[in-house]
């Protein structure tokens, strides 16, 4: 697997990229695997092109090859966290609904914990049933901080 920094508005962010498919992102609190090499590929430059035109305000979707590792039931709430529009929110409870399990948003919580490639897969779109933000592995300033970047386009 191949990595690469780059410095955003939101801080220090690394992108994985294998076989041509975007595996990760890392925040400056994530640890990176050993077997990491720091090298910066096509793939990984045009995730960063499309990061930054979404951070500036100029892209709501990606476009972009993803391949998160997970199990199947981790696979179908990051294609449904992907369903969920630019500039709104659901509840880990709507997720749960979305995926067949109504009842699983638990589990939808943990798969949204461990969702490889925030940001591009739009966990930070996902709060409590509440309206209140809960829990993203970039810490909850950052992901204020998505959802206002999307608020601030009008959508939200």
């Amino acid at each position: 697997m191949k990595v690469y920094y780059y410095y955003t508005d939101m801080g220090k962010i690394g992108i994985a990229e294998e076989g041509g498919n975007i595996r990760n992102v890392y925040f400056e609190t994530d640890a990176l695997p050993r077997t990491a090499e720091i090298s910066e590929t096509e793939a990984i430059k045009e995730a960063s092109r499309q990061l930054r035109a979404y951070l500036a305000g100029g892209l709501e979707e990606f476009s972009l090859p993803l391949a998160p590792s997970g199990t199947a039931f981790l696979q179908s709430v990051w294609r449904a966290l992907r369903a969920v529009p630019y500039g709104e929110t659901r509840s880990y409870k709507d997720i749960a609904a979305a995926v067949g399990n109504p009842k699983a948003h638990r589990a939808v919580g943990l798969a949204n914990n461990r969702n490889p490639i925030p940001i591009f897969i739009p966990c930070h779109r996902i709060i409590g049933s509440n309206g209140k933000l809960t829990g993203y592995r970039g810490g909850l300033p950052l992901k204020k901080r998505l959802l206002e970047l999307e608020e601030r386009r009008g959508r939200i």
